[in-house]
């Protein structure tokens, strides 16, 4: 068995043996990197599943031997966890809960994530899913570009970078690969957590001898989640793709096409303020309830009540109450946290083509077309008003203040005096189209250009229709749009309702040419960008807050009330971004082994739509249209490969324009000051990566990776005006008294780093092979992230409570075996694996996206997992 298909002898047969190396994600881009790649001598398939492209950019790709490792069905961004620069933390050990991640200290709404050319973000506000990924066993490999992007991505966000995900080629011949998961969370105070995964993964082979290939394959989650007692994930995932090869020099026309339904009760977040004391040895206290530090974080969640924990019936849509007798929900009848259901279900879907046709000798043309579908929601339980909504005189149903007025007996009670449960999610359906095109010349033997198009439409449809909650806390019907409540007139109650399109057109052209050993880079990519938005609400502050009154009503005495003097009517506006982004570099072979690199790239992160909603509330001026965020990204460094060793060491140096985030406006609200989503001035980032990936013998291998992240924020950012609240003095951290009214205050945030990223990480990777049987065990320190931006805890007098105010670092390692137990006639094997993530029961704070002064909201990190599979491979 050759060491390189350690684990990967469990696809034996169906690997495409001919699988072009992915540095990159459009047909045309692969096409074109491959291209320069080979022309340096430098196209092997790495070292241990990791492969350092010879390119300008700071790459790193992970390949099938080193994906094929990690636990089955886990997401394909812990995999990446692996890759210096990234700091991901999982919500929980089996990937399927979500989580959250940086790269470079940019967080995932900065980082574009593609599955074959095709964007993953949110197209609405960039978001992007981690437990909505591909099953793993289908990908070919995830290359991660450390603060650049290729020209033809169809991106708005990618300032932090992109992670380009590679599906494999479905195999010359048939066969079939099943895998069988059990696992369990292996620390104290978990219940009720056990994983069982299966996956089934059919290769038609060559089936008319032209080159005509398929695969297909099905896989099906379930477990408990760790940190809610009454959580569970469910989640079935269809993925499949059809290839023809078009003659023998490389043409090809592939469909791939992918759909995931996820059925999640997962754990809310936490305030950081609880979760920190958890993280202390011995008994802690939090909000008068006192832990265990190690068992604190499984019961933080159901301190309130008891569990399982059921309301009044008469406080449910299906109840029955007592005629007169006014039923007032509240916290679900005490039931607490206990009670709390959060559901997070989705239906997403895509197809991918993908295709390449040589036109002449010199010129080759790329096509790769796609949709997706998505349809998705968030939130919990609220409470819902039988009553109509009154304001001068007049009654009207709908969403107000925060409240949802049905003016209807919604528990048959005989009356409308009553407050009942009931669910609020907010709810997405995205259709998006997208087209990627690449025209290829090679002018010479060392010298080729392209020029690409790239297209992206998205249609982005967000309501927020209530649906009832039954007795037991469980929503009627996961997705409130398929049994939404109706008010008195049979409408829909809805806490928003707008209709997006996010809408790209993007040129770029990209030469690259060899001279001798210097290989250089230049390419341009202009991408115009288009925001419309259709708000069918009325927006009643700078914050977004809306309200949705129902259709049929006369609204003169709503619009005329003087609660609501302030306030934009619904409304359409458009929005228009467009920047030249030029991206140049060179690679110098300095022997035949080792090469120095250097790139400078700008990127471009547009406003989403979701906070451009808020700015609605505006007249269409200034304050309406924060501008684009910009990034000028140059990097450096040197890369050593030798066919037992890649190695690569860079330096970088970012400097981040016009960040954006909701900070007070003083012009705002006419004059008076709001908080608003603007740009709050420069950052500077800079920083090490570094990894070595070692072969020192055949059977053994070594991969170590670090990295050192800084940023300094340039200015100080403006707080808000010192004023009084309840009789006291607001914000007196920063100087406010009873003498100074009305003044402004700002943050002491100049000077200071970004928050939510670690200062620094490292770990390493080790395998063994004793023959039928392989070790491999893997850890990795993440570095403190400071809470807020300002990096210190004040006291109310302004004095430092603490003056490295972080989230510790912490360290985990995972274990994982792989024992050959039988092999086929006709090729193949059957094995078992084993996989143990944070064998040492770390407790660590999760992902959180750092504050600009306070608080944050977070995830409890994964605990301590065990998992055994059945892999079957012929």
């Amino acid at each position: 068995m050759k060491f390189k298909y350690l684990l990967a002898t469990s696809v034996a047969g169906i690997a495409a043996a001919g699988a072009m190396p992915a540095a990159a994600q459009s047909t045309g881009s692969i096409e074109f990197d491959d291209e320069v790649i080979v022309v340096t001598g430098r196209g092997d398939d790495g070292v241990g599943g990791v492969e350092i492209p010879n390119t300008t950019k700071a790459k790193q790709v992970l390949n099938e031997e080193i994906i094929r490792r990690q636990r089955p069905g886990q997401t394909v961004n812990d995999i990446v966890n692996l890759v210096p620069g990234v700091s991901f933390q999982n919500n929980d050990p089996w990937g399927s809960s979500g989580g959250g991640f940086t790269i470079r200290g940019f967080s995932s709404d900065r980082v574009s994530q593609t599955l074959d050319g095709l964007p993953l973000n949110d197209s609405g506000n960039y978001a992007l899913y981690t437990n909505q990924q591909v099953d793993p066993e289908v990908l070919e490999s995830v290359n991660v570009n450390l603060g650049t992007t290729d020209v033809d991505s169809p991106t708005a966000s990618a300032t932090g970078g992109t992670i380009n995900i590679r599906t494999r080629e479905p195999g010359d011949d048939a066969g079939i690969v099943a895998t069988m998961t059990f696992g369990d969370v292996l620390a104290e105070g978990a219940e009720d957590t056990v994983y069982t995964r299966g996956f089934i993964m059919f290769d038609s082979g060559d089936i008319t001898g032209m080159g005509t290939k398929m695969f297909g394959s099905v896989s099906y989650t379930t477990y408990g989640v760790p940190y809610n007692p009454y959580g569970r994930i469910n989640k079935t995932q269809f993925n499949g793709r059809v290839w023809q090869d078009l003659g023998s020099n490389g043409d090809f026309i592939a469909v791939s096409g992918h759909f995931n339904q996820n059925r999640n009760n997962f754990a809310g977040s936490e305030s950081l303020e609880n979760l920190l004391p958890l993280a202390q040895d011995g008994e802690v206290e939090v909000d008068g309830v006192v832990y265990n530090d190690r068992e604190g974080r499984f019961q933080i969640y159901e301190t309130n009540g008891e569990f399982p924990c059921r309301v009044d019936p008469r406080t449910t849509f299906f109840g029955q109450g007592s005629p007169g007798d006014s039923v007032d929900y509240s916290d679900r009848d005490g039931c607490g946290a206990a009670f709390y259901r959060r559901y997070n279900p989705s239906d997403t879907g895509n197809i991918r083509g993908a295709s390449r046709f040589t036109l002449g000798d010199k010129l080759t043309f790329t096509f790769d077309p796609s949709y997706q579908y998505v349809k998705a929601n968030g939130g919990g339980p609220d409470d819902l008003r039988e009553s109509f909504f009154s304001v001068n005189g007049g009654n009207y149903t709908g969403a107000f203040n925060g409240g949802y007025y049905f003016g209807r007996d919604l528990n048959n009670d005989g009356d409308l005096d009553d407050e009942i449960a009931g669910n609020d999610p907010s709810q997405t359906i995205t259709n998006r189209y997208g087209v990627i095109t690449n025209l290829i010349y090679d002018i010479a033997d060392d010298h080729r250009v392209r020029l690409t198009y790239t297209y992206d439409r998205a249609r982005h449809r967000q309501t927020g229709q209530i649906t009832a909650m039954l007795g037991n806390g469980e929503p009627f019907n996961v997705f409130a749009i398929d049994a939404p409540l109706l008010d008195v007139y049979g409408n829909e109650v809805n806490k928003r309702d707008r209709l997006s399109y996010a809408i790209l057109h993007q040129v770029s052209g990209e030469y690259v040419g060899r001279f001798g050993d210097l290989t250089a880079k230049l390419a341009l990519r202009a991408p115009f960008f288009t925001r419309e938005l259709n708000q069918n609400c009325f927006t009643t502050s700078a914050g977004g807050f809306v309200d949705c009154p129902n259709p049929g009503a006369d609204l003169s005495n709503y619009v005329d009330a003087s609660f609501n003097d302030d306030h934009a009517a619904p409304q359409s506006r458009e929005y228009k971004y467009d920047k030249l982004l030029p991206n140049v570099g060179f690679t110098y072979d300095l022997t035949a082994e080792m090469s120095v690199f250097a790139n400078y790239a700008k990127g471009l992160s547009v406003p989403g739509t979701d906070p451009l909603y808020d700015s609605l509330y505006f007249a269409d001026n200034e304050l309406a249209r924060p501008v684009p965020e910009t990034t000028d990204s140059f990097d450096l460094g040197m890369r050593f490969q030798n066919g037992d060793i890649e190695a690569q060491l860079g330096a970088y140096y970012t400097k981040y324009k016009n960040r954006l985030a909701v900070a007070f406006d003083p012009e705002a609200n006419d004059g008076e000051g709001e908080y608003v989503f603007r740009n709050l001035g420069d950052v500077d980032k800079w920083g090490l990566d570094g990894s070595i990936a070692w072969r020192p013998t055949r059977t053994s291998l070594l991969y170590v990776f670090g990295s050192y992240n800084d940023s300094e924020i340039a200015d100080d950012v403006l707080g808000g005006v010192c004023e009084l609240s309840r009789g006291n003095v607001v914000d007196t951290r920063y100087g406010c008294t009873a003498d100074n009214l009305g003044t402004d205050y700002f943050l002491p945030t100049g000077g200071k780093s970004e928050s939510g990223t670690p200062q620094y990480s490292f770990g390493a990777r080790g395998q063994l092979s004793f023959g039928d049987l392989e070790l491999g065990a893997q850890v990795k320190h993440t570095g403190p992230r400071f809470i807020s931006d300002i990096n210190v805890q004040l006291d109310d007098d302004g004095s430092i409570i603490d003056d490295s105010f972080q989230a510790p670092s912490y360290t985990t390692v995972d274990l994982d075996a792989r024992f050959v137990i039988g092999e086929f006639a006709t090729g193949g094997d059957a094995a078992i694996q084993l996989n143990f993530t944070n064998i040492f029961d770390e407790y660590y704070i999760g992902f959180f996206g750092g504050s600009l002064d306070d608080f944050g909201f977070a995830q409890i990190g994964a605990p301590r997992a065990g998992s055994i599979s059945l892999i079957i491979g012929y």
